[in-house]
């Protein structure tokens, strides 16, 4: 029921998202411990103990729920939260949530306590006693005193001394200013942040840095107006490249980790208008953001009792992260932020508007990224990363070639072969006979010029690989220089496209596709490969799809240096090969030690064979 009623809730007023709101939280009551200082909601575990799992469902409702309260709103929920804290920060009762460590995912719910002393004190701090709000404080207190992760997590205190200033509690002025200033070291260019030092560039900069820098602009605008200008600017700026992430139909890049938070991928542009940054149209914003939220909740992301599942377009514990807990998706509720604004702003009576006309192909320098448009489709061509990190899946989540809103991308359900790896959009290596295959894990170079991406990357010590890839859609061209002094097996996938209904291929040597549901992926040998293959990936692996085929080009390769070129197609609206352009992929050819890679009569890529 609840989710029917979610799926026809128009998602135009104010009211809508309220209800919106409500509609998904409703079903969590059942959940709550008798105390209703935590949150129940399943067994599937995570890296830190099922206690803190059920205090971080507990503190991620207020993500939601506070908006709701500031902008004049209300909830059931809103006792079960006072409730909670009452409960939850007093040691003798049973819900607890604990001592705080280091390093201790209690620092990272602290963050929705903060911010619900700061936008809703009236309501949630207010009707505490004073020996209740003593010991919330109290329990609050130590997170100025431990050591946190070097990326988004130092803004947690930062939230959290926000919310004792606004309640007239004392905070801790000068562990926030030095937060701060190493925050500012994770600042680039273009109104990009990397998620720490030489970290990676994905949605933890709009729906974790941006959005707690956009809160910190309005709360201390008067006492820091030096830095909330800056952060309003960054955010304007990283406006202007984040919107080419959002297909015409709310869809948003499937990227990097966490994408069990799922539409919290649009909670940057509700705190764009939040904080009064008009950096795109407020109609075009509230496009953005709602048009998100419409695309999730009509995706069948919620188990049977209408609670949010952890995955990404369907419930998958595959792709989920070691601190993915069952609450964990409910940071998704950071996009209700809007609700905190009056119901007479500007906002809720602008007229939705659709995205702006936007360039086709889009350089992004800091995350190293093309992002190619065309029609609902959009695909970031991406060179990765120098460094990784040891989070779940590092390698297909930053590494792969192209990201796609249409073909989702694949994560390894195993170490065995192709179907167990699910390679789409990567060159995978394994020695001869070995059926263990290597991926691009870093680069150790790159460069991004006239819509080519290159990169130098080191699946083994002696073993070097120069891609240059060719982006664009629906064809686009990978170039592989494998410099090897092992013999190998080699393969390179093409998109991963659902197969839940019936579907038809091609297949013979050096060229394989497939149109389903989808549309039609597919793979051309232009020079080097001797095989292909249609993998039949195992489930669960793709974010969108659960069962998929994946055309794929496959060789053997003697030591020494080979050279190998493809021909990737991907292009969702097509609905048979003999729609949209399979039929003419671009050509290459060797003329005097140098290759040409043609599209027609343009001339996509030129390589001397000595190109190192």
């Amino acid at each position: 029921m609840i989710r029917e009623e979610l799926r026809s809730n128009p998602l135009r007023t104010k009211q809508d998202l309220a209800n919106a709101l409500d509609q998904l939280v409703r079903p969590l009551i059942p959940h709550y411990s008798e105390g209703r200082g935590r949150l129940r909601l399943g067994a599937a575990g995570a890296s830190y103990s099922h206690a803190k799992a059920e205090t971080e469902g507990f503190s991620r409702v207020l993500w939601g729920l506070v908006p709701l309260l500031a902008g004049g709103g209300d909830s059931e929920l809103r006792l079960f939260a006072i409730d909670g804290f009452r409960h939850g920060a007093n040691p003798e009762h049973e819900d607890y949530w604990g001592e705080v460590a280091d390093y201790d995912q209690l620092l990272v719910e602290m963050a929705a306590f903060g911010f619900a002393l700061t936008l809703a004190a009236d309501q949630l701090w207010e009707p505490l006693a004073a020996e209740e709000k003593r010991r919330l404080y109290e329990w609050l207190k130590p997170i100025n005193d431990r050591e946190a992760w070097d990326c988004n997590w130092l803004f947690f205190q930062v939230m959290v001394s926000l919310g004792f200033k606004k309640a007239g509690l004392p905070y801790d002025r000068e562990r926030m200013e030095r937060n701060l200033e190493r925050i500012e070291r994770f600042y680039m260019e273009d109104g990009w942040y990397q998620d720490g030092i030489d970290a990676h560039c994905d949605y933890y900069g709009p729906f974790a840095l941006h959005f707690y820098g956009l809160i910190y602009a309005v709360e201390m605008e008067r006492e820091d107006p030096e830095r909330s200008a800056r952060y309003k600017e960054r955010a304007a700026l990283f406006a202007r490249d984040f919107l080419y992430w959002f297909a015409e139909d709310g869809a948003a890049l499937p990227y990097g980790r966490s994408m069990a938070y799922r539409f919290s991928q649009s909670a940057f542009w509700g705190a764009l208008v939040y904080a009064g940054v008009e950096a795109l149209p407020l109609g075009v914003m509230k496009g953005l953001l709602l048009r998100n939220m419409r695309w999730w909740l009509a995706q069948p992301i919620f188990h049977g009792d209408g609670t949010l599942s952890i995955g990404y377009a369907y419930p998958n514990l595959v792709m989920a992260e070691n601190y993915n807990a069952p609450g964990s998706p409910y940071w998704a509720l950071k996009s209700f932020l809007p609700l905190a604004l009056a119901d007479d702003h500007p906002f809720w009576l602008a007229e939705e508007e659709p995205l702006p006309k936007l360039d086709a192909i889009r350089a992004m320098a800091s995350p190293r990224m093309l992002l190619h448009r065309s029609g609902n489709h959009v695909a970031a061509f991406n060179a990765g990363c120098r460094t990784s990190n040891e989070h779940t899946h590092v390698a297909p989540k930053y590494e792969k070639f192209v990201y796609s809103t249409a073909f989702g991308f694949s994560v390894p359900r195993a170490e065995w072969g192709l179907a167990q790896g699910a390679y789409d959009s990567m060159l995978a290596l394994s020695e001869e006979g070995d059926n263990l295959y290597r991926v691009k894990r870093r680069i150790e170079e790159h460069a991004i010029k006239d819509g080519v991406l290159f990169m130098r990357w080191l699946p083994w010590p002696d073993v070097e690989v120069r891609t240059w890839l060719a982006a664009g859609l629906p064809w686009h061209v990978r170039v592989h220089r494998i410099e090897s002094k092992r013999r190998l097996d080699a393969a390179d996938g093409g998109f991963a496209a659902g197969i839940d209904r019936a579907w038809q291929t091609e297949h013979q040597d050096g060229r394989a596709a497939a149109v389903t549901e989808t549309g039609i992926s597919g793979v051309v040998s232009l020079h080097g490969w001797s095989g292909s293959k249609l993998v039949l990936p195992n489930a669960n692996t793709n974010l969108l799809h659960p069962r998929t085929i994946l055309p794929t080009l496959t060789a053997s390769l003697a030591p020494g240096v080979t050279w190998l070129v493809s021909a990737v197609y991907g292009e969702p609206a097509a609905r048979s090969l003999a729609d949209g352009g399979w039929s003419s992929p671009p050509r290459a050819e060797w003329r005097d030690g140098e290759l040409i890679v043609r599209d027609g009569g343009v001339v996509l890529l030129q390589l001397q064979a000595d190109s190192r």
